[in-house]
């Protein structure tokens, strides 16, 4: 019996100090994933808008010379168009699937839907609701904490904004600088 026992306590303990580092590993490539993707749903979506398609922006107020401080700006990435589709753009992640790297043990987020029709390569690619839920939610939760942030990165075009976003500025994924760039 006490022989019995000893592995059956080993085995346990093994297993309570590797769970919260695979639950923390999981968590962290979750929350990369979702930002990762975030970004890339975003950028899509403004390149999507005609760049011939404006706003007013500035006061409507009469200046006491008679004239308006109202100025007309593209509207792909004026800051009404970016808030409206943060508000939406978390609902594209049940078109992404889970991937999980064989030599790394990490995980990564993939579109399982193409948004041209074009058949997609899905093997090796997890496709269930799970995923698809939590991605949502880390997708909204990140949208939410930093909104301004999305804002103001994707108000202006600038390179490799998912690496100065989800890497350098919120750090949810330091340990994904390798990622390449058009693994989303």
């Amino acid at each position: 019996m006490r022989g019995r026992i000893l592995p059956v306590l080993c085995m346990g303990l093994a297993a309570a100090l590797l769970l919260p580092t695979a639950c923390a590993r999981r968590s962290q490539d979750l929350h990369c994933g979702a930002c990762r993707a975030l970004v890339d749903e975003l950028e899509w979506e403004i390149a999507q808008v005609d760049p011939r398609k404006t706003i007013q922006m500035g006061s409507f107020r009469i200046n006491p010379d008679g004239s308006q401080s109202v100025v007309e700006v593209p509207y792909a990435r004026s800051e009404a168009h970016l808030t409206e589709l943060l508000e939406r753009v978390c609902e594209k992640m049940q078109e992404y699937g889970e991937q999980l790297d064989p030599g790394t043990q990490r995980r990564s987020y993939v579109r399982v839907l193409s948004r041209d029709g074009t058949k997609l390569e899905l093997s090796g690619v997890s496709i269930h609701g799970d995923v698809a839920s939590s991605l949502k939610f880390a997708c909204e939760s990140i949208a939410e904490e930093y909104e301004d942030e999305l804002i103001e990165f994707l108000s202006h075009e600038a390179d490799n904004v998912k690496d100065r976003l989800c890497s350098k500025r919120t750090d949810l994924c330091d340990h994904a600088l390798h990622i390449p760039h058009d693994e989303l």
